[in-house]
């Protein structure tokens, strides 16, 4: 069940929340949903609405609504494109950031950006906390460190640090999986990068905390456990019951133009402990997806 929140603001009228990006985007979309099964006053607004990235017209669009609390679910998430689209990149994940500081410096609008586990370097050998140091290897992870930097210029503003996202909407990894276990018998999936999968159902209900509390700073907000995407590949093709066989691959074998990290898991340990809510392990987020989502398709 979702968690209970007092959708009132301190006026006694509704919490107006503005998701930018909440009509297409998958985890936009996620964040709509919830919102609305929590009843709060809910609006979206994306790049098909408007020019999103012109400050002026940004800005114009964020005074008519007035919302109490922002959830930034824009972003330019084409990792291996990122490296010839630098300038585009750019745009996307650390202007726009700037420019929703400059709207909202002076007002009492809560923020909440999201950021990626690509801000590190994927050395370490245990999950990375919110205070480990950052050393993004790839265009785009530098493009959203950017972005994290920016935005923690407000004082009320939050970062959540996220990861290797799927849900209902659009099209994501374990989608792309079960759709080519479907024609191929054989699937050659990389197992030597480990992550944090995650429900974008699990980051929008963690994300209505963290917004719902005005809570600011970084959190790491994704699903507890840790994966390969062979693990997470291999899950899903289990759990849909299909005939094909997932073959593990190394990085090496699979040569993409930007550099992953290598380990990149997030430690949920700060986020449990200053909200009392520890996520759950990623199979059974992913079960769900696949039950609610996947299956009635």
């Amino acid at each position: 069940m979702p968690l209970k929140y007092n959708v009132f603001n301190a006026d006694g009228v509704k919490t107006k929340v503005l998701v930018l990006g909440g009509k297409t985007g998958m985890l936009g979309q996620a964040l709509m949903k919830t919102g609305n099964e929590y009843g709060f006053e809910m609006s979206s607004l994306g790049r098909e609405d408007a020019d999103v990235l012109d400050l002026q017209i940004l800005d114009a669009h964020i005074t008519r609504l007035n919302p109490d609390i922002i959830f930034n679910a824009i972003a330019y998430t084409g990792v291996d494109k990122a490296e010839e689209e630098s300038a585009q990149a750019n745009l996307v994940n650390k202007v726009l950031p700037e420019n929703l500081v400059s709207i909202l410096r002076y007002s009492a609008c809560h923020c909440v950006h999201y950021s990626t586990d690509f801000v590190f370097n994927g050395k370490n050998s245990a999950a990375y906390t919110e205070n480990d140091e950052t050393d993004p290897r790839s265009v785009y992870g530098s493009s959203k460190l950017a972005g994290e930097r920016a935005i923690l210029k407000l004082d009320n503003a939050a970062v959540l640090r996220t990861a290797w996202l799927f849900g209902c909407g659009r099209k994501n990894f374990v989608s792309t999986i079960l759709k080519l276990a479907h024609e191929k018998p054989v699937l050659r999936i990389v197992h030597d990068q480990i992550g944090s999968p995650t429900s974008t159902a699990d980051l929008a209900e963690m994300s209505f905390i963290v917004g719902s509390r005005k809570a600011t700073g970084i959190f790491n907000a994704v699903n507890s456990g840790a994966a390969s995407w062979c693990d997470l590949a291999s899950e899903a093709v289990s759990l849909m019951n299909l005939p094909a066989f997932v073959e593990p691959i190394t990085t090496a074998e699979w040569p993409q133009k930007a550099i992953r990290p290598k380990y990149s898991v997030l430690s949920v340990k700060h986020f449990t402990e200053t909200f009392d809510y520890a996520p759950r392990p990623w199979p059974q987020a992913l079960r769900e997806y696949l039950f609610e989502c996947i299956a009635r398709d």
